[in-house]
């Protein structure tokens, strides 16, 4: 009887056998890569949850992705079960098995690599990245040679053994009617079967990766699913990323915005645009016969990790220096993990979202709030200055669109003394800017300016003989902060000597911390960055409460004697008798912290979690004694970018100028 059946169900499943073979196929080799990443991150798997648990989550996962990959192939067959159609069938299968099995080995392969760099599975920076390809294959020849060549050895292979094997599979006998007939009576239950495979739940919503989010180390929830999922959903978010409401819950934009126009700072402010609701008067806290030029200088991956005031290694000698001249800032952290949301924080003030940062999404191209928008509203001159390409990240298209009125690039560095996989060196760039500052201020334009530096980002290529190397080996991250730092350091000097530097304002500042790690869903430390406001009418002072980026320009502009309309909810610190706001958001991924001095909220698309930040520890402490208004404030300022966004709403009509 039982050899009856399988006859049977032999029979009827004879068609399919490719299909069945690279399914197995393929939720093999992901559990044998799960297993691998898991012995290699043994001791974060084990103190985040249970090895088996976690592999059974993974298993089940792995269907998932084979079933996204299995059922447009499914769905087609009824077309080819026929006497005509099964040669075609049986060739689209075996093209099928070789694209679906190389490629899901190669993301597997593709994986320690990355998770090296950014402590995270692949994911939508390995889609972002792929339109960069010269800078991106010059970072990976220069730290990543062996990945390279195993990764090439491993498509080879599959393509090769994969090839053989589909041959092997579909070498059938003559076409036999009564396999056809079966094969087209099982097939509706396969599908059903496969459908619920990728469902995986009898809940109201399908399985998803935040449904396989069971830890609170966001690497640990990364490796349960498969590189190639993560990847797909990547890219499913960025076609629907706009909205943080499908994130993290909706919530209406009146309660949004009046719990938002209650934190100190907003609470006596005017708002008289429906339009742009966040729209209100600044007033500057400083008068001057004639308003100062402003120079932002933004550092590639400098974060506290590398200043020993700030607990790090000490490799920024220059700025621990500068730093005793200045506003310095004790615990100011960026929004995000990109060089983009740091632009996007800095440059616009702007909260950051689940989504790509506002510098690459098509509705902030054009009208959406800049300080160099503002400040060319107000006469200045704004310009953009950067050693590498500037169309990198969609730099030159936002910037163009958004204010600034002079873009340059490496092409305009004059005879560069030194050029990198990312560009000219920063020596090269603050030369370029010191020239550029002293012409415009000889003709007397008051200008505003973003100069971005690229020395510090891997490979990490620097002139020779520059520094003192801190590492034994030279193209380490401790040397390129060093040499950056050293960089900054001569310009200022040079800026000190010139005839702008009295009339000018300078905020030094990270566009965020060099890689991110940690076992926690967002590691609040790697977030922890330095930033120093400096200038001739800048007298020193010290500021310990927390401070967002976003809080960065609206004081600079006003320590420069500019008044201004605004969308942007940061706060002026330089305003008197308004207290500090005392709170930092950051993104990563798709949590969003929200912190203050005693406490902090986490919001995850599964739930929120609430605890407090140590600082003497360095790590996030969960605690249910948080109040349930702290909440709210995260909730409300984690879905406000995303409407205003949406909405066209983040811009200073030309009535309020």
């Amino acid at each position: 009887m039982w050899n009856v059946l399988l006859k049977k169900a032999a029979r009827s499943l004879a068609h399919y056998q490719t299909l069945i073979v690279g399914f197995a196929l393929g939720l093999i080799i992901l559990s044998v890569s799960r297993l691998l990443l898991f012995i290699w991150q043994f001791d974060r798997v084990t103190e985040a949850a249970n090895i088996g648990y976690l592999m059974v989550m993974g298993l089940r996962a792995d269907v998932v992705q084979m079933g996204y990959l299995t059922l447009p192939l499914l769905l087609l067959a009824p077309l080819f079960l026929n006497r005509w159609g099964l040669g075609l069938w049986q060739k689209l299968q075996s093209i099928w098995l070789i694209i679906a099995i190389t490629y899901i080995a190669f993301m597997e392969i593709s994986t320690p690599a990355f998770v090296m760099q950014y402590d995270l599975r692949p994911n939508r920076l390995f889609i972002e990245y792929l339109e960069y390809p010269k800078e991106v294959f010059s970072m990976l020849w220069a730290g990543f040679k062996p990945w390279l060549f195993v990764s090439g050895v491993v498509v080879i292979g599959c393509l090769y053994g994969l090839t053989k094997l589909a041959n092997r599979l579909n070498t059938s006998p003559p076409i036999d009617n009564k396999k056809v007939v079966s094969s087209l009576v099982v097939w509706p239950l396969l599908v059903i079967l496969v459908f619920a495979g990728v469902r995986s739940t009898l809940a109201h919503r399908p399985a998803n990766p935040a449904f396989f989010a069971v830890t609170s180390d966001a690497l640990v929830n990364s490796l349960v699913i498969s590189s190639a999922y993560s990847v797909e959903y990547a890219i499913y978010n960025m076609r629907h990323e706009e909205s943080a409401a499908s994130v993290y819950g909706k919530v209406p934009i009146d309660q949004i915005l009046n719990t938002v126009k209650k934190q100190p700072h907003l609470v006596e402010k005017t708002f008289p645009s429906e339009k742009y609701p966040t729209v209100h008067f600044n007033p500057a806290s400083r008068n001057y016969n004639k308003p100062k030029n402003i120079v932002v200088i933004l550092e590639e991956s400098l974060g506290a990790t590398f200043v020993k005031d700030l607990g790090g290694v000490g490799v920024t000698p220059n700025l621990e220096q500068l730093r005793q001249e200045g506003w310095w800032f004790k615990q100011l952290y960026a929004t995000g993990t990109r060089s983009v949301r740091g632009i996007e924080a800095v440059i616009s003030s702007f909260l950051p979202t689940p989504a790509r940062s506002t510098v690459k999404l098509s509705l902030s191209q054009q009208n959406f709030y800049t300080a160099a928008d503002l400040l060319s509203r107000k006469g200045y001159f704004t310009e953009f200055i950067y050693g590498g390409e500037t169309h990198f990240d969609n730099m030159g298209s936002f910037f163009t669109g958004n204010g600034f009125q002079s873009i340059l690039g490496q092409g305009d560095i004059v005879n560069p003394q030194f050029v990198g996989s990312w560009g000219a060196s920063d020596g090269d760039l603050f030369n370029t800017a010191h020239q550029r500052f002293k012409e415009l201020e000889k003709i007397g334009q008051p200008f505003f300016s973003l100069v971005f530096t690229s020395s510090n980002h891997e490979p990490f290529e620097f002139p020779d003989n520059a520094i003192e190397l801190y590492s034994k080996s030279k193209n380490t991250v401790e040397n390129a902060v060093k040499y950056a730092d050293f960089a900054l350091g001569e310009f200022i000097k040079k800026a000190k000597r010139s005839e702008y530097w009295e009339d000018t304002i300078f905020l030094i500042v990270a566009d965020h911390d060099t890689r991110v790690y940690g076992n926690e869903l967002v590691p609040i430390n790697k977030f922890h960055i330095p930033g120093l406001i400096l200038g001739g009418s800048i007298k020193p002072r010290k500021i310990d409460s927390i401070v967002s980026q976003i809080d960065l320009l609206p004081t600079v502009i006003s320590l420069a004697g500019v008044s201004s309309w605004t969308p942007s909810i940061g706060q002026d610190l330089s305003a008197e008798n308004v207290p500090f706001a005392n709170r930092a958001m950051m993104q990563f991924g798709n949590n969003y912290a929200w912190m203050t001095n005693d406490a902090v909220i986490i919001l995850t698309p599964s739930g929120s979690m609430a605890g407090y930040y140590d600082f003497h520890k360095n790590s996030f402490v969960r605690s249910s004694k948080v109040h349930d208004t702290l909440y709210n404030d995260a909730l409300a300022h984690a879905l406000l970018p995303s409407w205003l966004y949406q909405n066209l709403a983040y811009f200073v009509p030309e009535d309020l100028n």
